[in-house]
């Protein structure tokens, strides 16, 4: 499946030569050996308004970036499987408040850390468990172990989960682990990005019945029309390599070990980073949001629930600066609560950005990103095959020149 652009600029209130601000400055990334490629898609009310692709997906094989490159969107995976938890949700499967224990009993007496190192930490009964809502938002106290920050983080290292999984581990295996360990908070009292949204998956596994994979495939790939979206690929051909960062010169060197990421079925099904996707299948899962749970006559979600996961859940409606742990994520702190499964914008003052209130999104490790402003109607996404994405601020920059390019308000 390609995507082209599909209707006049100023149809869609946008000025042309304002949009191809954005290719002449992303360009910009890979002639000077930042990026290796990139592919950009702007729709408003539906319609494609740019579409572009540049540099290449392979750079030692100088294989061009294609309209169905297929790229590892890493967390951008976390929206689905907060889909596929909602899903489950509407069919009255459990309540937002239950605890997750009644499904996933390893979480029955879960310990909060205290003190201490990572070798000798003192912890404390959790005094209140996990609940379902906690794992959406990313408020149960689990963490990661890529933080480097806390000596839970470091737990998590020993335990062999930094940024991957423990090679041999299916999902069902990692939960277990991961319940093995303290917490780093006591459940919603705190924001920390983690392993939530993985824990969420093994959750929907059970409650379900079937494996993640296979309630995508069959409850939501399917019927959105996702054909190149699964865990894993093996169609080397179309696959983007994967880069990083060179410590001195920041230009794009190859990451053999991400590189190995997304290739072939893995063992462990993360719902919170696994999958392998296209432009063109992510459009249509931005589309199916933006349309209130619905897409081409196939309804996975009412519109009430995707306005319940994209409104904010931080207690006393804070912003992520204010709730959060000061660590990475895919998202900036400031002026940015956060849903089920998104991140949410509360104020674009203090989030320095000419996006509307209301605004949900999120990113990938690969620096990929995309967002939802259902007041404008615009959704934009962002690919490429870069680690870390807090390289650059490609996504900060993203929003600004759409939006600049943007001349008429209310016009969709």
């Amino acid at each position: 499946m390609t995507l082209e652009t599909d209707t006049d600029p100023a149809e869609a209130g946008f000025d042309a030569s304002r949009l191809a601000r954005i290719d002449r400055h992303f360009a910009r990334y890979v002639d000077e050996g930042l990026l290796p490629g990139w592919q950009i898609v702007v729709t408003r009310g539906g319609k494609l308004v740019h579409v572009s692709k540049y540099g290449r997906r392979d750079m030692a094989a100088e294989r061009p970036v294609e309209s169905g490159t297929l790229w590892r969107i890493f967390s951008m995976t976390k929206p689905v499987t907060s889909v596929a938890a909602m899903m489950l949700f509407e069919e009255g499967a459990f309540e937002l408040t239950d605890p997750i224990s009644r499904w996933l009993p390893e979480f029955a007496a879960p310990r909060v850390y205290v003190k201490g190192s990572a070798l000798n930490p003192v912890t404390e009964p959790a005094t209140s468990p996990i609940r379902v809502w906690h794992l959406l938002s990313h408020t149960s106290g689990l963490t990661y172990g890529f933080h480097q920050a806390h000596p839970v983080d470091a737990m998590y290292r020993q335990a062999g989960f930094e940024w991957f999984a423990p090679a041999g581990l299916d999902l069902a295996q990692c939960v277990e682990k991961w319940a093995q360990l303290p917490l780093l908070f006591q459940p919603g009292s705190e924001w920390n990005y983690s392993v939530s949204t993985d824990v969420l998956g093994r959750f929907v596994e059970v409650v379900s019945g079937q494996s993640l994979d296979e309630f995508f495939a069959q409850r939501i790939f399917g019927p959105l029309g996702m054909i190149d979206t699964s865990f894993g690929t093996d169609d080397l051909d179309r696959v983007a390599s994967m880069y990083t960062a060179h410590p001195g010169t920041r230009q794009a060197v190859s990451n053999s070990a991400f590189g190995k990421v997304g290739i072939g079925k893995p063992d462990y099904l993360s719902g919170g980073g696994g999958l392998v996707s296209t432009a063109a299948d992510y459009h249509r899962f931005t589309q199916f949001l933006l349309r209130g749970g619905e897409l081409d006559g196939a309804r996975l979600l009412s519109p009430r629930t995707i306005r319940l996961m994209t409104s904010n859940h931080l207690p006393g409606d804070v912003d992520l600066e204010e709730y959060g742990r000061p660590l990475f994520a895919e998202v900036p702190y400031d002026g940015y609560g956060f849903g089920l499964g998104f991140a949410v914008l509360k104020d674009p003052v203090k989030a320095k950005t000419l996006s509307t209130p209301g605004e949900y999104s999120w990113g990938g490790a690969a620096s990929t990103a995309f967002w939802i402003d259902p007041a404008a109607g615009v959704t934009g996404l962002f690919f490429t095959q870069l680690v870390p994405s807090s390289t650059h601020p490609i996504r900060q920059e993203m929003r600004k020149l759409v939006y600049q390019a943007m001349v008429e308000e209310t016009r969709l």
